[in-house]
């Protein structure tokens, strides 16, 4: 399974608004600008994000997005639906009714074998993304990035949030 690298896009974009502060936003351009993305392709994915409810958006000079929940209630795999959408990863097309050695006519009555496991382990990796939230995404972060570069990054977001 690839996923689109909107996916990744999305997923930064939200560490970022997390961290802003009540009643701020900031704008497409600062986002594409603070992850080297072209705008045009970095707004398809805030686009997807604004559709499924998850970032307000307003018009105007201090306009842009901001995160319509708090990050604690964001998880990755609302991020990733709304992006990918909220299809299973593995499409079953019952290939084994082609069997030349099966009776005529013959018809299982549940999926097999194969449609079971992948099933299983799309919901598996469903329930690892149902559990990890925006705000745990953000202390990872914060652990994992260099304390000037962290101060540096926020600085950088604040002066450009409206």
């Amino acid at each position: 399974m690839i996923l689109k690298s909107q996916v990744e896009w999305a997923l930064h974009c939200c560490a970022i608004l997390s961290g802003l502060p009540a009643g701020r936003y900031l704008s497409t351009k600062a986002l594409a600008e603070l992850h080297g993305l072209p705008k045009e392709y970095l707004s398809k994915a805030l686009q997807s994000l604004s559709q499924a409810g998850l970032v307000h958006t307003t018009l105007g000079p201090s306009g842009g997005y901001r995160l319509a929940k708090p990050p604690a209630e964001l998880t990755f795999l609302d991020i990733v639906e709304a992006v990918e959408g909220e299809a299973r990863t593995f499409v079953c097309n019952n290939i084994r009714a082609n069997n030349p050695c099966r009776p005529q006519g013959y018809c299982e009555s549940s999926p097999c074998a194969v449609a079971r496991i992948m099933w299983e382990a799309d919901e598996a990796w469903r329930a690892k993304l149902r559990s990890v939230t925006v705000a745990e995404l953000g202390q990872k972060l914060s652990q994992d990035v260099p304390p000037e570069l962290w101060k540096n990054t926020f600085e950088w977001v604040l002066e450009r949030a409206g």
